[in-house]
């Protein structure tokens, strides 16, 4: 089993190299859409195709402009969806919890590895988050996470049992939320 996945990522990478960055950095942005793809495998396949640094930052940024995609494909539904709901004591109140949420716990959201970055799309461009405020939480949010899947490079069981590599995650995580901390004095 492990020399088949072995060659299916060989196989993979090679035909991701064959096109360039460009095919890693529109997986992306297609899975931002499309939720159901493996996020975290792309991620994986742009470190392995074209380094840690430069695969980092593809999966990076093709995150960061996914979920504004996804966002703003939302907040152009978001009029259509209060006609419909405008009476959905529900829908209303969904709307106004996500509207107050802190700028930190929206970055620490965007910052786990395991949270559905799809919803929270949805959830942002249905609600009254400022974009430029949104986009500023993208941008710091995203870096934990996407170390995550793009350097951990070990299994998934092996991953969250290393003490060292919990470590890594718990120092970042802790760095997106100070830094959204003094973010959040210069956007308010």
């Amino acid at each position: 089993m492990e020399q088949y996945i072995t060659q299916v990522v060989e196989y993979l990478t090679n035909l991701m190299n064959s096109f360039g960055f460009i095919s890693g950095f529109l997986l992306i942005i297609l899975e931002s859409i499309i939720p159901i793809l493996p996020l975290a495998v792309f991620i994986a396949l742009n470190v392995i195709s074209f380094g840690p640094l430069f695969g980092f930052i593809i999966s990076w940024c093709a995150t960061i402009i996914g979920c504004m995609l996804a966002f703003f494909m939302c907040r152009k539904l978001r009029n259509k969806i209060d006609k419909k709901y405008k009476s959905n004591k529900k829908v209303s109140k969904f709307r106004k919890y996500i509207s107050k949420i802190s700028y930190s716990n929206l970055v620490l959201l965007l910052a786990m590895p395991f949270t559905p970055a799809f919803a929270i799309n949805i959830g942002a461009g249905l609600s009254d988050i400022d974009e430029k405020r949104y986009f500023s939480a993208l941008i710091i949010g995203k870096i934990p996470m996407v170390y995550f899947w793009g350097f951990i490079g070990k299994s998934f069981l092996e991953s969250i049992t290393d003490p060292y590599t919990i470590a890594q995650i718990a120092v970042m995580l802790i760095l997106a939320y100070l830094a959204s901390k003094v973010i959040n004095k210069f956007i308010k």
